[in-house]
């Protein structure tokens, strides 16, 4: 247990710093061709591991199982993570780290919801209050003071509010198709995670070739690489951290990592607002937090 919470949060660390990364290093890109990008860097990073922890024998065993059911939840979870990224990367094109991450991590404010419908999970009076909570995280990233309206009006105009909003829905469906895909279905890890990394670069391919590709690509591939080590870094601890710990308590951990974007973004983007998006980081962080206990 300890070594799984320990996992957790260096994932959460990991994909916090990769948040800070994307709005830091990256100018010009379309959402497609970065993440395109990014994936194939890091399914390169990941085969080596691959190779020598999981090899070739058990891939093979695992692949010749697959039916229908198997490639319908790739499909799902693949789609739903490009879809996903393409409307985080767009809302962090066009907003601040500290005000996009809050509100783009109630993930499981999604994942709940779903569950009780697909897998007839049963809400607790407390998960009800954390859904409530992280709704509040929502408003509160968005105000600005004035009149206690004006957050609610924000989150309805605000282009990157609406898409942060709905990355954390297609994560949602994502992280309920992958659940199904690790423990229903008992896919090893080792095996999914090149699956996944790949899957999304292919989905989104199509789309990235028609992409108008910036001046600077070719001098950025060291860049592309960097953050293709963090994406398959951070995938990696994530898979290692649902596999050693339940989910209620590696999801609340790894969705910390809006809070260390926000607090990247504030001191040393220097981005306006730090202090009542730190307020609504953590809001994120507990209501996520009672509704995955």
């Amino acid at each position: 247990m300890v070594g799984g919470i320990v996992v957790a949060v260096a994932a959460a660390l990991v994909w916090g710093g990769y948040l800070y990364y994307l709005k830091r290093a990256f100018e010009g890109y379309a959402a497609s061709l970065l993440t395109v990008g990014i994936n194939s860097f890091a399914l390169l990073w990941y085969l080596p591991v691959w190779y020598f922890r999981v090899g070739t024998a058990t891939t093979t065993e695992a692949l010749t199982t697959f039916g229908a059911s198997e490639l319908g939840i790739i499909v799902l979870t693949t789609t739903m993570i490009a879809g996903a990224m393409i409307a985080f990367l767009r809302a962090l094109a066009i907003g601040e780290v500290s005000y996009v991450a809050p509100i783009s991590k109630i993930v499981p404010v999604f994942v709940l919801p779903i569950e009780v419908v697909v897998l007839g999970q049963v809400l607790t009076p407390l998960q009800v209050a954390g859904v409530l909570v992280a709704t509040a995280a929502v408003y509160v990233a968005n105000f600005r003071g004035g009149s206690l309206l004006d957050p609610l009006r924000q989150a309805t105009t605000s282009t990157a509010a609406r898409l942060a909003i709905l990355s954390a829905m297609a994560f949602g469906v994502s992280d309920v198709a992958r659940r199904i895909a690790l423990q229903e279905m008992a896919i090893p890890v080792g095996v999914w995670i090149p699956i996944v990394l790949g899957g999304v670069a292919v989905v989104l391919l199509p789309v990235a070739l028609r992409a108008t590709p910036p001046a600077t690509l070719r001098a950025d591939l060291p860049k592309l690489a960097v953050g293709g080590l963090f994406v398959a870094a951070g995938e990696g601890l994530t898979n290692v951290a649902f596999s050693l710990v339940p989910a209620s308590i590696a999801s609340p951990i790894i969705n910390t990592q809006a809070i260390v974007a926000v607090l990247l973004g504030g001191l040393l983007l220097d981005e306006q607002q730090f202090g009542i998006r730190i307020v609504a980081a953590v809001l994120a962080v507990i209501g996520v937090t009672m509704i995955a206990v």
